[in-house]
């Protein structure tokens, strides 16, 4: 038996694992998927399960971010409060830019795999792990507790694993392909670039899909101390 306060480090685990289960799951299973039932269809049963898996989970760290041993506490040190905003605005600059097709992504459109190459990609091949990544050094220092460093330890090797997976996905469909994209990209960000592999080209950021992330970053830190609270109202 675990002590009441660290019960919940065992069950954001579980649920971590629980949402790696059926996100890559269904993400594997999405060639087979997509030939039994179309791609819009799977599409819509994949965000069905992933979305309501995910909103439990943000609205589980919300509700217990302070549980278990506080390790450290920088809140009140100068400098750390815009630290971590700036920490937590690059991380969703690199977490969505994989969300550009909006429409594939609601099913309005059919949903396609395709090969990126350009604008963020350049920087690294994974953005979504580079992102979550900073988000959880960004949460991590700023609450300094056991959960939180519990929660961030799951999340990094939840998209460890799908760098590795989303590799094997496109190396499966595209083959010799992907395999050029890859010599030409990165996992860890700018090393393409600095070994020569890969050229930055700003003009690739010049597009409406960074606007409209940079306004939802705008529209979730103006919201977020009202989700913390609507967050609270909710028995997890």
């Amino acid at each position: 038996m675990f002590p009441d306060s660290l019960n919940s480090h065992v069950i954001i685990l579980a649920l971590l694992l629980g949402f790696a289960i059926a996100h890559s799951g269904l993400a594997a299973l999405r060639p087979w998927g997509e030939g039994k039932i179309g791609a819009r269809l799977y599409r819509v049963i994949f965000a069905l399960v992933s979305i309501p898996f995910a909103t439990i989970l943000i609205i589980y760290f919300f509700n217990h971010r302070y549980d278990g041993y506080q390790l450290w506490q920088v809140q009140g040190t100068p400098g750390v409060i815009p630290l971590v905003w700036i920490l937590s605005f690059v991380s969703f600059l690199f977490l969505y830019p994989a969300t550009f097709n909006l429409l594939e992504i609601a099913a309005v459109l059919k949903p396609q795999v395709r090969i990126y190459e350009t604008g963020i990609m350049r920087i690294t091949r994974h953005p979504q792990m580079v992102g979550q990544l900073i988000w959880c050094v960004a949460h991590t220092l700023w609450l300094g507790t056991t959960f939180t460093l519990v929660t961030s330890i799951g999340l990094m090797i939840h998209h460890l694993f799908a760098v590795w997976h989303g590799d094997r996905r496109l190396t499966d469909r595209y083959g010799a392909d992907f395999e050029q994209v890859k010599a030409r990209t990165s996992i860890v960000p700018f090393q393409a670039i600095l070994d020569g592999r890969q050229t930055l080209k700003w003009s690739e950021f010049l597009r409406p899909a960074y606007i409209g992330v940079v306004a939802f970053i705008g529209l979730f830190w103006w919201g977020h101390p009202w989700l913390i609270q609507m967050s609270a109202r909710v028995s997890l």
